[in-house]
């Protein structure tokens, strides 16, 4: 793999690790901070905010400057909210800090994407996309468990901290083998919407919206319905967690080859019907241990 793209990998990986990292420590931080769980559940919207926010907000401000300068910034407001989670004493600061650092996350996708794609060999630019997010996709992987450990036998500052040097070392990799790309053009502040006359755009955005909705919705819970349903143990859930991220970094690898194979718009409608198919088949058949994993993996 290019040198590149594992500095973009690196980046995406870090900030899988922030956006999930809070599912597996919230309640030692609701405890820290004397607030309730429900209260806690907040740092996760927040995050979710940020994300909504900082993706098409940053990359507007930002539009002129060359696309290295772009992710460099963005690397430093991450680790800047990293930390200063780390170093949060109350309910607002951290509901801020955890804002702060989804700002970055969307802009951070979208610029690598462009990235590398210009960086890729000829016909493999799916694939190489495919590369940079495979961060995000071991981060589902390592990232919850790696923090829950942290928090359990440390504190659930340390996740934080880890983040926050880890940005460092993805800062300097972003700086050192990240080729220097001219900006994009400047179409102007309207310019950057104009897609949007267009149908084709509308119904990207609502399959991935509905989509990742339904993929969201379900995995949010994917630990009841395996322990009360399935009837799994809560210790094997650290097992079936790590097949879930390997099957997530498995298909999305796959998703690159084959994109740059047989085409885009094709996988993608594949994909949506398996997971849906793979949805309503959980709904059924949750019950049975052995099958509820088969398709937790598939969706």
């Amino acid at each position: 793999m290019k040198k590149s793209l594992t500095a973009l990998a690196f980046g995406t990986l870090g900030l899988g690790i922030a956006e999930f990292v809070m599912m597996g420590i919230l309640p030692d931080v609701a405890k820290d901070l004397h607030i309730s769980i429900p209260q806690a559940g907040h740092f996760i919207s927040a995050y979710a905010l940020g994300v909504c926010v900082g993706a098409p907000g940053m990359v507007l401000v930002a539009r002129t400057r060359p696309l290295k300068h772009i992710l460099l910034g963005l690397m430093v407001i991450y680790i800047c909210g990293n930390l200063c989670a780390a170093a949060s004493v109350n309910y607002w600061m951290m509901l801020m800090m955890r804002f702060i650092s989804g700002l970055p996350h969307g802009a951070f996708f979208g610029v690598g994407s462009i990235v590398a794609e210009r960086v890729a060999d000829k016909g493999k630019s799916s694939q190489a996309v495919a590369l940079m997010v495979s961060g995000m996709t071991i981060a589902n992987l390592f990232g919850v468990p790696l923090g829950t450990f942290m928090s359990n036998i440390m504190s659930w500052r340390i996740p934080f901290l880890f983040n926050g040097v880890w940005g460092l070392i993805t800062l300097f990799y972003i700086w050192k083998w990240v080729p220097s790309l001219p900006a994009l053009p400047d179409t102007g502040l309207k310019g950057q919407f104009r897609f949007l006359k267009n149908l084709a755009p509308w119904l990207l955005i609502f399959t991935t919206m509905f989509g990742n909705g339904g993929i969201f919705c379900w995995y949010s819970y994917v630990t009841p319905l395996m322990t009360h349903v399935a009837g799994f143990s809560e210790n094997s859930m650290t097992f079936i967690m790590v097949l879930a991220g390997l099957s997530m970094t498995v298909g999305n690898l796959m998703g690159g080859k084959f994109s740059d194979q047989y085409g885009a718009a094709r996988v993608v409608k594949y994909t949506q019907v398996i997971m849906a198919s793979g949805l309503l088949a959980i709904f059924f058949a949750a019950s049975v241990s052995w099958l509820a994993v088969i398709l937790m993996c598939i969706c």
